[in-house]
């Protein structure tokens, strides 16, 4: 008898809300995978597609009950395969729990759900002169659930910090069923453990997450903006490490090395140069003269690191057209990858600042020694790199020589001190990495916690924990 069979899903649907459970064939498969490669998607048993919390509460609640893995996923637009489908399971996506239920001037919070999109929250707090600082890549069609789930950063996390940085509470339905608040939503607070801190990141391994009490700032300052060209990564490594070691506080601090800067150029016209070998592209929002200052400081440094040129604009077109520049990074690899083969695999190390300058010393040495394209870009002010591995998805030769690049990057992130993944999550793209990464205190610790929180195994079952 097939599993589909034995399972009554019809026990289900009584419990849902109308129209919640999805059944067909094609549908349920065209949400079984997010957009990583080389991360197998399983044949789920159905899809539902939650509209309140109730319809949670139901899904753990049935998939207890009769030992079923649950996936829970957003928007699908990550990158580690942690929304895959898994055989048997339930496809539990909240995309449609996409209400922003509260925004708190005076204490300047706000509650949503976790469909939300990132910069749909964005502009309904400009209206009331707030602002949600933390910015992924994805900020247009990511969910708020989804960047909890990763501990999503973005390019204005050098100053402003990444997502665990403004959960302030957190509604959660744990494995059973049972639903649970976690932290709370005043400034401080130290009762008992920060369970909520515990679920940033957790990529739905867990519980699952309906409502989020997220930190706010006032309405951010215009920056102004600064461009750096420099002859080779490594100077521009350098630069980053000094500039910030000099006690700069720029709101954003970005690198796009030369492959990326042709992409983007090919992919539109956004006025960058071309045949550089890296750029770095600043900004600064401090009061007054100090956002020149900043700015002016940076260019001193660059140019005794050896950046040919350094441009400084106060002109918020010039601003919005650099940042569109780099948020144009994702589609333009994705267009030029699709011209040599469709393979695009992009990895998310972290280092420390200080160590910037080796690593892109060494992943010049790996893009050498693989017959595949290696191109970078990435958070230059907190360390956190993203080469994109570029290949022939259709050449068994180039699909091997790109998986042991994307692994060398991995092990050079470790070997610098730093992390397998800044913002990306470990899905199943990494899950047998974070165990290296991990020491053996840890990793027990981490056993204990999955299991005390999802005895049966059913929450998100293959995916960081390998």
């Amino acid at each position: 008898m097939s599993v589909t069979a034995e399972i009554p899903t019809q026990d289900l649907e009584a419990r849902l809300s109308p129209g919640a459970l999805v059944t067909d064939r094609d549908v349920i498969d065209s949400y079984a995978s997010d957009k990583a490669l080389f991360c197998p998607a399983g044949q789920a048993l159905a899809l539902v597609r939650a509209r309140t919390v109730d319809d949670v509460v139901a899904v753990m609640s049935f998939a207890t009950q009769h030992h079923i893995p649950v996936v829970t996923q957003g928007a699908r637009t990550g990158l580690s395969g942690a929304a895959n489908a898994v055989d048997g399971g339930l496809l539990l996506n909240v995309a449609a729990m996409d209400q922003v239920l509260e925004i708190d001037e005076v204490n300047q919070t706000c509650r949503v759900q976790p469909g939300v999109i990132n910069q749909d929250l964005k502009t309904a707090l400009a209206e009331h002169g707030l602002a949600y600082p933390p910015d992924p890549g994805s900020v247009a069609i990511s969910t708020i659930g989804g960047n909890v789930a990763t501990n999503a950063g973005g390019m204005c996390c050098v100053k402003y910090g990444v997502t665990k940085d403004y959960v302030r509470a957190m509604t959660v339905v744990l494995a059973d069923g049972t639903v649970t608040k976690l932290g709370r939503p005043t400034a401080k607070g130290v009762a008992g453990l920060d369970l909520a801190a515990l679920f940033v990141g957790s990529e739905g391994t867990l519980g699952t997450i309906v409502e989020v009490t997220l930190a706010l700032k006032p309405a951010l300052t215009q920056p102004i903006t600064a461009v750096g060209i420099f002859p080779d990564t490594a100077s521009a490594g350098r630069t980053v490490t000094e500039y910030m070691g000099s006690g700069a506080n720029p709101s954003m601090l970005e690198f796009i090395d030369g492959p990326s800067v042709a992409m983007i150029n090919a992919y539109g016209d956004f006025g960058l140069p071309d045949d550089v070998g890296a750029l770095l592209l600043v900004q600064s929002d401090a009061k007054g003269a100090g956002a020149m200052e900043e700015l002016e400081a940076f260019r001193r440094v660059a140019e005794s690191n050896g950046g040919s040129e350094v441009f400084v604009s106060d002109d918020p077109a010039d601003s919005q057209m650099l940042v569109a520049a780099r948020r144009a990074v994702a589609p333009a690899m994705e267009k030029y990858a699709h011209t040599r083969g469709g393979g695009e695999l992009v990895d998310d190390v972290c280092v420390p600042r200080s160590a910037l300058g080796e690593f892109f010393e060494r992943l010049a040495l790996i893009d050498a020694r693989f017959d595949v394209e290696v191109a970078t870009a990435g958070h230059a002010g907190d360390g956190n790199m993203h080469p994109s591995v570029v290949f022939d998805a259709g050449d068994e030769a180039q699909v091997s020589q790109a998986q042991e690049a994307f692994a060398a990057i991995m092990q050079l992130g470790l070997d610098l001190g730093g992390t397998i993944t800044g913002e990306h999550g470990v899905g199943f793209l990494k899950r047998e990495w974070l165990g290296r990464e991990l020491d053996a205190g840890a990793r027990l610790m981490h056993t204990q916690i999955k299991n005390a929180l999802d005895p049966l195994g059913i929450l998100n079952p293959g995916k960081m924990f390998g």
